[in-house]
């Protein structure tokens, strides 16, 4: 029997919540109608997606590589609808767009590809910088659109900002550390751990907040820009680290395991969405733009 969109689509659910409880909430159906789906995906596709254990579910190495292929279609779906809607009068001209280094990575290029099959005659220009650059070109009229961490917009008086997705933070630790199996972390648990640190300019007002949270000075044993250096120090074991839960990805380049935790305590999010400047009237290109990121937002 070949798998169904529902079926994917409570795989996407589970993956993104964690639980099937979580999923079930989400999608506001049972638990026992999420539990047999996914165990008719994996009949199905004859791998094993999850590792079942008494805290819920870990998703294994191949059900990561399942989940793009499963966001993809969901996607493909969704441009197959809004091809329809615009078939009629394909959108043309131009659409100069802004990203800041973190959401370029792990947020744009899916937006964008969906944006481009859908819109082939737009010619579409984006650059790269700092959130308060991509503020400062957005009033300017500059840009006619940014995808950016907005939690920390400096003129939400000038600017017009939707949220896409919100990523708590969460702990990240190698496979085999003594905090995997605990049934909760506490602030105070890590306290003394060797901390690896993601120095990035959309995030730094958190990190920061990060930082006071521990009510003393933390044991910071490195600090990078690099989200991949990130994840190679801490899964061969040199530190751990609090990050976003977008950046998480349960491997390392190298293919070593990295395990991500929940942490008790009041720990910053990060808000990921588009901005454009309030008032301007969009042209038709930045439109389809901000309604495609926002369906993107609904199917993940």
């Amino acid at each position: 029997m070949a798998f169904t969109l529902k079926q994917l689509r409570y795989f996407v659910a589970v993956c993104e919540e964690g639980t099937v409880s979580g999923a079930a909430q989400t999608l506001a159906i049972s638990q026992s109608a999420v539990t047999e789906a996914i165990k008719d995906l994996e009949g199905d596709l004859g791998v094993t997606l999850f590792d079942r254990h008494p805290r819920g579910l870990n998703i294994t190495h191949r059900g990561h590589q399942f989940l793009r292929h499963a966001q993809a279609i969901l996607a493909n779906v969704q441009d197959a609808r809004h091809a329809f809607e615009t078939a009629d009068s394909e959108t043309s001209g131009s659409l100069h767009l802004g990203v800041t280094s973190l959401v370029a990575g792990y947020v744009l290029s899916d937006i964008l590809a969906r944006y481009k099959r859908a819109n082939p005659a737009v010619e579409v220009t984006a650059i790269e910088d700092s959130a308060d650059y991509l503020e400062h070109l957005l009033i300017g009229g500059e840009l006619d659109v940014a995808v950016m961490v907005i939690s920390h917009l400096r003129d939400r008086m000038a600017l017009q900002a939707e949220i896409l997705e919100v990523s708590p933070y969460r702990l990240w630790l190698p496979l085999g550390h003594d905090l995997a199996n605990r049934d909760s972390i506490e602030l105070t648990d890590i306290a003394d751990e060797p901390l690896i640190m993601l120095m990035m300019d959309e995030i730094e007002e958190a990190t920061a907040r990060l930082l006071d949270a521990f009510g003393a000075k933390p044991n910071v044993a490195f600090r990078t820009r690099s989200v991949e250096a990130v994840r190679n120090l801490v899964a061969t074991g040199s530190g751990i680290a609090l990050l976003p839960d977008l950046v998480y990805r349960p491997w390392s380049l190298e293919g070593d395991r990295i395990v991500s935790r929940d942490v008790s305590g009041s720990l910053p999010v990060v808000q990921v969405g588009i901005a454009w400047r309030r008032g301007l009237a969009l042209n038709r290109a930045a439109r389809d733009f901000i309604g495609i990121a926002q369906s993107s937002h609904q199917t993940r």
